[in-house]
């Protein structure tokens, strides 16, 4: 398996397999509006402009799990649009633990030894054949995790 095997609601509803995502580096975070945190927002929008090109894509999955997130899915994307600049995808509010865990979520902590999501801005790093990389704590500022993306990047140019 992979996270090609999932697929996803985006922020305008519209379903997309994560297959649509083949190829590229892929860095997955769950997130919240109002969580102390969620200036990372910003750090993972400059990842996102900076290597959308090379190809790397920024996927945002609100959960309000934490009780750190706006109630309504439009008024999330707003939220993140105006407050942080936000142009990477987001997808439609989720569960990241539970019995209602967004299967991908799952496939995510599954892969990387951990039982649950521990807060806000927990990231995964994808590598450009749907494999989990590295699993990164919601204090890991995205900065630290540009040199992996560029070690992946480097090893995937090789390779092809």
């Amino acid at each position: 398996m992979s996270i090609y095997d999932y697929t996803v609601t985006e922020m305008n509803g519209q379903q997309v397999s994560m297959a649509k995502y083949r190829g590229k580096i892929v860095v997955i975070v769950n997130t919240a509006s109002k969580c102390g945190l969620a200036p990372q927002l910003k750090s993972l929008e400059k990842i996102y402009e900076d290597y959308h090109d090379d190809p790397v894509t920024v996927l945002g999955f609100p959960s309000n799990q934490f009780l750190q997130e706006l109630k309504d899915n439009a008024e999330i994307d707003d939220y993140c649009a105006l407050n942080y600049g936000v142009t990477f995808t987001m997808h439609k509010k989720i569960h990241v633990n539970g019995k209602n865990t967004e299967p991908l979520f799952q496939y995510l902590k599954d892969e990387t030894d951990h039982k649950r999501i521990k807060w806000n801005f927990t990231k995964f790093l994808i590598d450009g054949s749907g494999n989990v990389v590295k699993r990164y704590e919601p204090t890991t500022k995205p900065d630290k995790i540009r040199p992996d993306i560029k070690r992946l990047l480097a090893d995937e140019h090789v390779n092809s």
